[in-house]
Formats: structure tokens, sequence, C-alpha cells
């Protein structure tokens, strides 16, 4: 609950959520050109494998980044009926640290997550 938290207050920290504020500030990152299309939206984030693909989902990006896959399974419990049903989850977590330019073209520093 803690990392979750804290990964939380650095996307709200971090402009992402309000994406064209962040646009307007021009110092939004520009992502990798590597996309994949899901439910109809553009995704720019290559699947997590260690030197095999880009684990940053920003472009110009020099830094620490950290990917974690977790994969596990959990128990639904219908409220009402208190019938139980097998649940799957699958994550891919990253968080990227370090200095990016941005779509000014300008060198930024910034601390951003993937979830």
């Amino acid at each position: 609950m803690t990392a979750a938290a804290a990964t939380t207050g650095v996307v709200l920290g971090s402009g992402l959520w309000m994406p064209g504020l962040a646009q307007a500030w021009g110092n939004a990152p520009r992502p990798i050109p590597g996309v994949f299309t899901f439910n109809g939206k553009d995704f720019h984030v290559d699947p997590m494998s260690p030197g095999l693909t880009e684990n940053s989902s920003i472009y110009d990006f020099h830094g620490s980044i950290g990917a974690a896959i977790i994969d596990g399974t959990g128990t639904g419990t219908n409220t009402k009926t208190g019938v139980t049903t097998s649940l799957n989850f699958d994550t891919d977590m990253r968080f990227m640290q370090g200095v990016y330019i941005g779509l000014d073209g300008e060198k930024h520093q910034g601390t951003f997550s993937l979830i």
C-alpha cells in the first residue's frame, strides 16, 4: 500500500495525470517510438525484457529505471450472494528517474511511473 501511495504521488506530482497541462508547459517527455494498440488506445511501451527491449517509456532518457512484472491470483467475492470466483492479475510497473529531452527540445529532470 505504501508503494502504491508513493507511486500515485509521483504521478500526481509529475503532471502526467494531466497530459494536456504537461504538454502546455512544454516539458513533457517524448514517448518512445514503439507502440501497441489495445482497446483503440496507443501505448508507447515495449514488453519488459532486460537487455532485449526498451524498459523506459521515455525517448531521449538517461537515468535509472526500475521495472517489475507482478502476476498472481486472488478470489473475488460477490458481497450479495457470497459466490466466489478465482481471478488472475497481471501488472507491469516501472519507474524512471533521470534526465530527458522534453517536447520543447530542452533538457529536463524528472521522476515518472508507468502502472
